[in-house]
């Protein structure tokens, strides 16, 4: 294999319209100590700011999620290969849990498990925090670091009242760049709650060993099916679309449709495809929809209203999550064996929706180029 280059992956990645903006390539040892390579716009691709001083040493293209360089390794170590165990990837169970925390229950997006987890290992000490997603206003997310019950509170998936704000906003996204977040807290051991392609970096940060994955205790996979980008003008097209004004939205959900709690408790559910227009490009470059490379996996689909679906993926994470259940932090609904079929089905068949439209928007991309 030829050496590769920041270079390499502009030409290979960014010209391609393909970068996701996880920030892996900016956080990286080299990089982030003498500023190779940085965010001049957080909602475009990482650009060169000391170009003549770049090593070639490759890492930002080998844990690039859209390079696929490290596939057959990071395969290797989550014991599958290739599509083998696809479309929902390696598991040992799946389960409908829910907080029994009446707080973490009322204010989170779906059952209140993954804030109910996080808090759990702070309080046994087996993380000192964990990188989260802050709600700043709907559609936009911050990534921030947690160490205590009251933040996870604050952050979780209820919204403040953030109405005030809206119009300072020139641009809403509810992907967050929790990767270069890492970097502030290399001295913690940390939860990291993240997408399909920010855990597949980590996962390949982790088999290089490069910095600053070797913090990173636990991967708290989100279910992904798209992230939105907004601009002012988009923002105005979807209040008119649907009818409906950002500032009075209280609460955003996913389910098999997009879930939108009201002010008045009215909801709204906006199926995925009509979201097309609002969704960031590079979530069509994107086949991996239950986050397989998570320690768990967490997502609203499948499971009944106040309940989140969670699936184990590791020894770590059905280490914890069973002792989460023994200890009464969390609790499982009991399943009948044709429930838990449905659940499993409805999560195969977005699974395999969003492979389609991989492969459909892949086959176009080798067409242009």
């Amino acid at each position: 294999m030829s050496p590769k280059s920041f270079q390499d992956l502009i030409n290979d990645v960014h010209d391609k319209g393909i970068c996701q903006e996880c920030g892996g390539c900016v956080s990286f040892c080299s990089s982030a100590d003498f500023h190779i390579i940085d965010f001049k716009d957080k909602y475009s691709p990482p650009v060169y700011v000391k170009k003549d001083e770049c090593l070639e040493c490759g890492i930002c293209y080998y844990i690039c999620p859209q390079t696929h360089v490290s596939d057959y390794d990071i395969n290797k170590t989550f014991t599958f290969s290739d599509y083998d165990s696809m479309p929902i990837g390696p598991y040992y169970e799946i389960y409908s849990c829910q907080a029994t925390d009446s707080e973490f229950l009322k204010n989170g997006s779906d059952g209140g498990v993954v804030n109910s987890i996080i808090n759990f290992l702070i309080e046994k000490k087996e993380i000192d925090g964990a990188i989260v997603a802050k709600t700043e206003a709907p559609f936009l997310r911050e990534a921030t670091f947690v160490n205590k019950k009251e933040d996870l509170m604050k952050y979780s998936g209820a919204l403040l009242d953030i109405s005030p704000q809206l119009t300072e906003i020139q641009k809403f996204s509810t992907y967050t760049h929790t990767i270069p977040e890492l970097k502030r807290y290399t001295d913690n051991k940390l939860a990291v709650v993240g997408t399909p392609c920010q855990i597949y970096t980590m996962r390949c940060m982790q088999e290089l060993g490069v910095t600053p994955s070797q913090n990173i205790e636990v991967c708290l996979g989100l279910f992904c099916f798209e992230n939105f980008l907004f601009d002012k003008h988009q923002i105005k097209k979807f209040e008119n679309d649907f009818n409906i004004q950002l500032e009075n939205i209280k609460k955003i959900n996913v389910k098999e449709d997009l879930i939108l709690t009201l002010k008045d408790n009215n909801r709204i559910k906006i199926p995925f495809n009509h979201l097309t227009d609002y969704m960031r490009p590079a979530c069509n470059a994107c086949n991996n929809f239950t986050n397989i490379y998570a320690d768990i996996s967490f997502g609203g689909l499948g499971s009944p209203d106040k309940y989140t679906t969670v699936i184990l993926r590791t020894k770590k994470g059905k280490d914890i999550i069973s002792e989460a259940i023994s200890t009464g932090v969390i609790k499982k609904l009991n399943l009948d064996p044709e429930n838990k079929d449905k659940l499993i089905d409805l999560i195969t068949r977005y699974s395999r929706l969003k492979i389609q439209r991989y492969e459909k928007f892949s086959s176009q991309i080798m067409e242009a180029h």
